[in-house]
């Protein structure tokens, strides 16, 4: 149960992607380029999209720290408060460097893969060798 909950809610994640389109670099640019510079226009579309996730996140973490304990695991995972530490500053620079850069973000470059276009490949196995790079250093 827990495994299809988990495919439920990833399935349902993407498909909110590909419907707000945010699996459209060219998208996710225009919102990026607040001057209008590159695109010639601003597309606030994301802000939108971001609001209607926390219009459905709220109320859904409201009512799950009223719970004992999630339906399908014996405990909730909550992270710690870490320290803002040079590590942490890295990666959030380099994430929204590599977002500003080419349109994508792990989540919407993985619900678009399907879509088969060389881009989005190519995004994927560079986030995949970044990932695997990172495993091998970190050790």
């Amino acid at each position: 149960m827990r495994l299809l909950s988990g495919l439920i809610a990833g399935a349902l994640f993407g498909a909110g992607l590909a419907l707000s389109g945010m699996v459209d670099p060219a998208r996710v640019l225009g919102f990026l380029d607040i001057a209008g510079v590159a695109q010639g226009t601003w597309d606030p579309t994301l802000a939108f999209v971001m609001a209607g996730a926390l219009a459905v996140a709220t109320p859904g973490y409201w009512l799950a720290r009223r719970r004992a304990k999630p339906v399908f695991e014996p405990a909730f995972q909550v992270p710690g408060k870490g320290a803002v530490d040079r590590r942490l500053t890295l990666g959030a620079v380099m994430f929204g460097l590599g977002w500003g850069l080419v349109g994508f973000c792990p989540g919407p470059a993985l619900a678009a893969l399907g879509s088969g276009r060389t881009e989005v490949l190519i995004f994927g196995a560079a986030m995949a060798a970044g990932m695997w790079l990172f495993g091998r250093v970190a050790r």
